[in-house]
């Protein structure tokens, strides 16, 4: 007689039935040892403001040995710590470990008073702020420049207008091509009316744009992964990892209204780094003026940013010094795996060192 795969004997269910009763039992005792998780491990000081938006540089156990400073530009979506999420999952202090001097752009919550910034307030007064900053500080007419997401869009943009303030570029699961047809974030936001959304909305919920990255991956994100939580109900560490990662998800600020409509029609609806179009304070964008060393970092399974959209990068820039880092991962994991530990933070390194001089 066949047998299914799916047949279960009343032993297997009643064997299930206890290791569920057993796992929610030591749940409870689990859930009231936790303590309140946080992120942002690495110590750091503030060293330059503009309003809400702060730089701050992190400190190591030991000095920095890298002459040039890295500059991190993480997207508007999500706040920065993703990069310093816990002791045995961050970037910064892996960066900090190998002699980095690691800075990062920390752009704070957006309230009704940011609803007019535009993009030329992000890119030029923002990132731009912070790179003269550190060029002044450190005494160098360019500096590295790490940008991740958006903020890797940030980051092209400004190294097309400003080549020379930039000594090497490294864009993580950054998106160039808009228009491919596996990136499910941009199809859906071309038939957005842009203009309605934001006349009617001013800036736009956090948890809008929340609802909008779970509904990517409706099953993972809404079921599987709080049904997988069941099987580390007894494990005290799991548990506060999880939940930090479910602190940072939902802890995200609102986006500012203007710079949101420009940013969807310029980028995702115009694709512009591809077909031009992008404008920043009336100086048009082209990614041929991007003559600096560039490496491009993309993740083989990011639901956010396909390699698709990351790789024609190579196509469009003006530099002869070009490479690419595939990740075997997503597109959080890029930065908190526990491969990404071992892989990323010695890749970037590496790169950086060759093209030190």
């Amino acid at each position: 007689m066949y047998n299914s795969p799916f047949d279960v004997s009343p032993d297997k269910l009643a064997e299930e039935a206890a290791t569920l009763q057993q796992k929610l039992g030591a749940g409870l005792a689990t859930l009231r040892e936790l303590d309140d998780v946080h992120y942002g491990v690495t110590a750091k000081e503030e060293v330059w403001r503009d309003g809400k938006v702060v730089l701050y540089r992190f400190r190591g156990e030991r000095a920095p040995t890298a002459k040039i400073p890295l500059l991190i530009c993480y997207a508007l979506v999500n706040r920065p710590y993703m990069v310093d999420l816990q002791d045995d999952r961050s970037l910064v202090k892996n960066l900090l470990a190998l002699g980095e001097d690691v800075y990062l752009i920390d752009w704070g919550y957006t309230d009704r008073s940011d609803r007019f910034l535009t993009l030329e307030d992000y890119i030029e007064r923002f990132l731009g702020g912070a790179v003269d900053h550190l060029r002044q500080a450190h005494r160098l007419e360019a500096i590295n420049l790490l940008g991740i997401c958006q903020g890797g869009a940030f980051s092209l943009t400004y190294s097309a207008l400003h080549p020379d303030k930039i000594k090497n570029l490294i864009a993580m699961v950054t998106p160039v091509d808009f228009h491919t047809d596996d990136n499910m974030l941009s199809n859906w936001t071309r038939g957005l009316d842009i203009d309605l959304f934001v006349d009617t909305l001013g800036n736009v919920p956090a948890d809008l744009m929340n609802l909008c990255y779970l509904t990517l991956k409706p099953w993972r994100l809404f079921v599987q992964k709080y049904v997988g939580m069941v099987d580390i109900l007894d494990d005290k560490k799991a548990m506060e990892d999880f939940l930090r990662m479910e602190k940072w998800i939902f802890d995200s600020p609102d986006q500012a209204g203007e710079a949101f409509r420009q940013f969807i029609k310029q980028y995702y609806q115009g694709n512009g780094f591809v077909n031009g179009g992008i404008d920043i304070g009336g100086r048009p964008v082209d990614l041929g003026f991007v003559d600096m060393p560039v490496l491009n970092i993309f993740a083989e399974q990011d639901h956010l940013v396909p390699p698709s959209a990351s790789k024609p990068l190579g196509g469009l820039i003006g530099s002869d010094d070009y490479s690419e880092l595939s990740f075997r991962g997503g597109h959080i994991g890029i930065y908190v795996s526990g491969r990404a530990q071992k892989e990323v933070p010695g890749a970037i390194h590496d790169w950086l060192a060759k093209r030190a001089k």
